[in-house]
């Protein structure tokens, strides 16, 4: 029975089986497939999210840039650059309106119109029709065709807008925006000072490159929205925000005393053809304020990258491949400012400053004596005196006068090369000034402890170490102004444009390198210099004047082709009132190739001359003695229009001879010109009738070189000529250039300039 039980039990457990294996692959099946899902979920949500993430965290800036180009038209607005003005307030750059002429080529719907304007344009401006016909297919809204485009051109363009309006249906196309031009009224002036800006209005040399940030101003903009066609909306989807006009920049530099200076220099530089330029600087030794600085062979700053005549053709003689470079160099050369980015080797002006050391320390005194044989030997080297007979015993005030190498040497010697050291870095020519102007060159000195005996002896006359002529200049301001080291500077204050002083530069005292008891005795010792040496020592007649001479040697640099066995650089340093000092100058002449290379003989007349038009200018007060009121030019009055027995009565008042030409009875021309300048006692030739004054006879110019200035007076008056005294021509000066050649027929009357250079027959002082 229970067998059958079993059996009977058996049949019911298989289907049950087979069911569970039935349904158990299907649940496997679906739980395989929801994981599966969720996979594919967590992944591409995943996916999606760090890409979301990329995009927002990573490109989201420049995916809104990108966003807003294509929604906005952006226009740049040129700010106008501030201008340059002089001490006085006469403006040196400014910048003028002009126009630029930019398109929105996206804005073109067919080829005709494109090439009407390309045509148009490239004939307004003579540009290449190919060139201008590509930007007007650019798929953009602002495109540059011409900038800077003066007030023909405009109009031209303007009425090129209103056809492409009419006849085109081309409206907007073409924008005209304001843009500036930068300029310069005095072309040449103080050139390597104020440098010049580029075509994009940046800043390049000089003040333009150093204050650019002040000057370039904010540019503005006009932010226009566009549809979804690209065009742009109505005006009130319109942002304009106006640029912001650059900041004024007020130099020290004085536009007269600048003038003064650069002419006096490139007469010099023609007169005793200096093959590697020259320069001054005129400084205020209170303030050190620099009235001038004149790097001769300079450039129109309304044209910097011109070259001369034979500029260019020195360049074109060269293989086609090295000109460019050769452009290159020569147009850095003309930009670069000799005062500030060159050394030299100061020479015998050096001495104020190696006597200065030797005061302050006590090392000597007036009771001091030096002596002289002609030559020094020092070591193994032998060092010579100017003077080659020798000046024997002197007084340290005679060995400044006499400029003596061997006296100074053992001045030097007294000093100690420790100190000479210290008191060399303490005048500040170990560092750089700190003028606001760029590219200011480092000095050339021995390394601390490698100064020989020999080294100490030729640096105490200035020898064998490279200094920039500002430091020069600054150092001869500290010597005479109460021993004060000062900051140059050429800016004096800085204003907005509205007239807002944002800035001003005020004295900056740098140290005290010697007492005032020592600047005052160095005073009363320069001074005797001009006093003692006339003409070749830089005396100016009718003021008190102090300085120093010098003749350095070029070492350690290739000579140039002067006809000299060595190349020399001729300076002189000097400042005046000596007895209340008020302004220093440094001049000095880079390889003269002419009759001369002393200091005395040609650096020396250009100091004259400049002080003999600034110091009246600056109102420095004269006291000219009796013999030098002989050669002080005065001004021709006017004689025309009156009568001729007045004209005459006249002209005797002022100090002159007058002959009348013609038969009428009213003067109605003369010869010199009124306010002509002219030396005292010369003749004016009065002209009563025009006949008389086309049918006068000529003179012929007589040679004037080499004579003194009574000698030269004499020659003009035996040929009914006048003269115009310039340069040494006190105490001994003689004629060595005048402005007018030999030989030249002129009329009766003709003022020649005559300038004089200090005689140095028999050796120099330098």
């Amino acid at each position: 029975m229970e067998e059958n039980k079993d059996t009977k039990k058996k049949p019911t457990d298989t289907p049950k089986k087979k069911k569970r294996a039935e349904n158990g692959p299907n649940q496997r099946m679906r739980q395989r497939t929801a994981v599966l899902i969720i996979l594919i979920l967590v992944v591409g949500f995943g996916a999606a999210l760090l890409r979301l993430s990329f995009l927002t965290m990573i490109q989201g800036s420049e995916l809104q840039e990108k966003a807003v180009d294509q929604q906005l038209n952006d226009t740049v607005l040129t700010a106008k650059r501030g201008s340059i003005y002089d001490s006085q307030g006469t403006v040196l750059a400014e910048s003028a309106s002009v126009w630029q002429v930019v398109l929105a080529p996206i804005m073109f719907e067919t080829d005709k119109q494109r090439e009407f304007c390309a045509r148009e344009l490239s004939q307004i401006f003579n540009l290449e029709y190919d060139n201008v016909l590509e930007k007007t297919k650019q798929k953009n809204y602002y495109t540059v065709v011409k900038r800077k485009i003066e007030v023909e051109q405009r109009d031209k363009v303007m009425e090129l807008i209103d056809k492409l309006a009419e006849d085109y249906d081309c409206g907007g196309v073409i924008q005209i925006l304001d843009d500036y031009k930068r300029y310069y009224p005095r072309d040449t002036l103080a050139s390597a000072v104020i440098g010049f800006a580029g075509a994009d209005e940046q800043g390049l040399e000089g003040v333009e490159y150093k204050y650019d940030d002040y000057l370039s101003g904010t540019p503005g903009r006009i932010i226009t929205a566009k549809n979804a066609r690209g065009t742009n909306m109505p005006f009130q989807f319109e942002q304009n925000i106006e640029s912001e006009d650059g900041n004024n920049v007020y130099l020290t530099i004085d536009e007269n005393i600048q003038s003064i200076c650069e002419k006096y220099m490139e007469q010099a530089v023609a007169d005793n053809n200096v093959l590697n330029r020259g320069g001054c600087i005129m400084i205020d030794v209170n303030t050190a304020a620099i009235l001038g600085m004149v790097t001769t062979g300079g450039y129109n700053l309304n044209d910097p990258y011109a070259l001369t005549e034979s500029e260019e053709a020195k360049i074109n003689e060269l293989p086609e491949k090295e000109r460019d470079e050769a452009t290159t160099k020569t147009l850095a050369q003309k930009w670069r400012n000799k005062c500030v980015a060159d050394t030299y080797m100061p020479g015998s002006v050096f001495k104020m400053c190696t006597a200065s050391m030797a005061l302050e320390e006590g090392k000597i005194t007036d009771s001091s004596r030096f002596s002289c044989g002609g030559v020094m030997q020092v070591e193994d080297a032998e060092i010579g005196c100017s003077v080659r007979s020798g000046h024997g015993i002197q007084t340290f005030e005679e060995a400044m006068v006499h400029s003596c190498n061997p006296a100074f040497i053992q001045i030097g010697q007294l000093v100690g090369r420790e100190k000479f050291r210290n008191y060399y870095t303490a005048f500040g020519f170990s560092e750089k000034s700190g003028i606001d102007l760029p590219g200011e060159a480092n000095d050339s000195f021995w390394p601390e402890g490698s100064m020989s005996i020999v080294d100490l002896a030729v640096a105490s006359f200035g020898q064998n170490f490279q200094i920039t002529p500002l430091s020069m200049v600054t150092a001869c301001a500290a010597v005479c102004n109460g021993g004060y080291v000062l900051q140059p500077y050429v800016v004096s204050k800085i204003t907005d444009a509205r007239g807002n002083v944002i800035k001003t530069v005020e004295r900056k005292v740098k140290r005290q390198v010697v007492s005032n008891a020592t600047s005052k005795r160095m005073n009363e010792i320069l001074a005797l210099y001009p006093e003692q040496n006339g003409a070749g020592g830089g005396y100016v007649a009718g003021y008190k004047t102090a300085g120093k001479t010098g003749t350095s040697e070029k070492i350690g640099v290739e000579k140039k082709e002067s006809s000299f066995e060595k190349d020399y650089i001729a300076s002189y340093c000097g400042y005046a009132p000596a007895d209340d000092p008020q302004v220093a100058l440094l001049v000095f002449l880079d390889t003269p190739d002419g009759g001369a290379y002393y200091g005395s003989q040609i650096a020396s007349p250009v100091f004259i001359n400049i002080m003999s038009e600034v110091l009246p200018y600056l109102n420095v007060k004269n006291d000219y003695k009796d013999e030098d009121l002989a050669y002080i030019d005065v001004s021709a009055g006017d004689y025309t229009g009156i009568a001729v027995s007045d004209a005459l009565n006249k002209v005797a008042q002022d100090g002159f001879i007058g002959t009348v030409a013609g038969s009428g009875n009213t003067v109605v021309a003369q010869i010199p010109q009124v306010s002509s300048k002219m030396a005292q006692g010369g003749t004016i030739v009065l002209y009563t009738d025009q006949e008389s004054l086309q049918t006068a006879e000529k003179v012929t110019v007589p040679n004037f070189v080499g004579y003194t200035a009574m000698e030269v007076n004499g020659v003009a008056a035996e040929y009914g000529l006048n003269v115009s005294f310039t340069g040494a021509v006190s105490a001994g000066g003689i004629a060595a250039a005048q402005s007018v050649p030999e030989g030249t027929q002129v009329a009766p009357g003709t003022v020649v300039s005559v300038t004089f250079a200090a005689n140095t027959e028999g050796g120099s002082s330098d």
